[in-house]
């Protein structure tokens, strides 16, 4: 077996036997859906309601990912242990004894993350779209087939796998589950909706990695004085995640364990 492959086992046997990242993914999945199933039973009941106006803007598939973003706490939380935790123990010392070549465990640590997280994602984002337009019923769900939502899908499934690659680049900066928790949870939960809403701020808050990524998550293309598109802000949220994984590789390089 090649030295990538033993260490990528290596990293895939941490993860499945790590309790906390195990619980990180049943959160992140579970949370994802009940939200899901719980928004399209509230919004079946209140549609109708909607005026004309409110019901062409409403967006089934976009809303029915709101379970989702929720459960991004819990798979920012995934990535972040994913890394930080055997500094947090100093088990890295351990790893590096198994693992010398600092580039390929830190290639293990990323592949792992981010194809464990592509699968959970692809998994949830499947369920929790399903469930929405399930509760939803006629008129207000979409198929598969319906204008933006296949795109929304796929998206959806990369912006969880990037938003995740990011969290471990910068877990690997850090080197610390809760200095990169404490910022990451408020970034995406607050402060980017903060910045969002406030004039003149917007226009750059745009640009941070929740908000531009998020743009794919929607069926129809956003309206506002933005300048994203759905494909944009995926590259714009891409382009960070390569920044954070480039600035993790250097300091696992450079810096002791």
């Amino acid at each position: 077996m090649s030295d990538t492959g033993a260490a990528v086992a290596f990293e895939w046997t941490k993860i499945r036997t790590l309790r906390s990242t195990v619980w990180s993914l049943a959160l992140f999945s579970a949370a994802s859906v009940a939200v899901a199933l719980l928004f399209g039973y509230v919004m079946r009941g209140t549609y109708a309601d909607l005026d004309a106006q409110a019901q062409a803007r409403f967006d089934p598939v976009a809303s029915g990912f709101s379970g989702m973003k929720l459960g991004m706490i819990a798979l920012v939380v995934f990535g972040v242990l994913t890394v930080s935790s055997e500094y947090s123990t100093g088990s890295i010392r351990s790893s590096l004894a198994a693992v010398p070549r600092r580039g390929v465990l830190y290639a293990a640590k990323l592949l792992t993350g981010t194809a464990t997280a592509l699968v959970v994602s692809a998994v949830v984002v499947t369920l929790s779209f399903f469930a929405t337009q399930m509760m939803l019923g006629s008129p207000a769900s979409v198929s598969l087939s319906d204008d933006g939502v296949l795109r929304a899908l796929i998206g959806g499934v990369l912006y969880m796998t990037l938003i995740c690659a990011f969290s471990m680049g910068l877990a690997s900066v850090l080197r610390s589950s809760a200095l990169t928790m404490g910022i990451l949870v408020p970034l995406f939960f607050m402060i980017s909706t903060i910045l969002n809403s406030i004039p003149g701020v917007q226009k750059v808050a745009q640009f941070l990695p929740d908000l531009a990524g998020g743009l794919i998550l929607r069926s129809k293309e956003p309206h506002g004085d933005g300048v994203l598109t759905a494909w944009t802000g995926m590259a714009v949220l891409a382009a960070w995640a390569v920044l954070a994984v480039a600035a993790g590789y250097y300091a696992m390089r450079r810096r002791d364990a």
